[in-house]
């Protein structure tokens, strides 16, 4: 069974660019990389422009927990760590 995460996270102030970059050169490994991935998009809030939500999906839990194992995504995340404001909030989902 798929399951889905919804990742909202919080951006410094003026670091919107740089994390942007950083995430989108992520998503593209992703789709790149993971067959277990079916998407990984990042969309930004637009009353509260410090804050994002990725909606991603993969094809089981295991295929997610893969994801959080892969080299591009722990090096991406060491960049990502200095530009957000808190830990993201993480939702995983069931799909039905």
């Amino acid at each position: 069974m798929a399951i889905g995460l919804i990742a909202t996270i919080t951006v410094q102030e003026g670091k919107n660019a740089e994390f942007e970059k950083v995430f989108l050169s992520l998503a593209e490994q992703v789709r790149a990389n993971e067959p277990g991935n079916i998407f990984y998009i990042l969309h930004r809030s637009k009353s509260q422009p410090q804050v994002y939500k990725v909606l991603e999906q993969y094809e089981s839990a295991e295929a997610l927990d893969a994801h959080g194992k892969t080299d591009h995504f722990r090096e991406a995340n060491k960049v990502l760590a200095t530009l957000v404001a808190a830990a993201p909030e993480i939702e995983v989902l069931d799909t039905v």
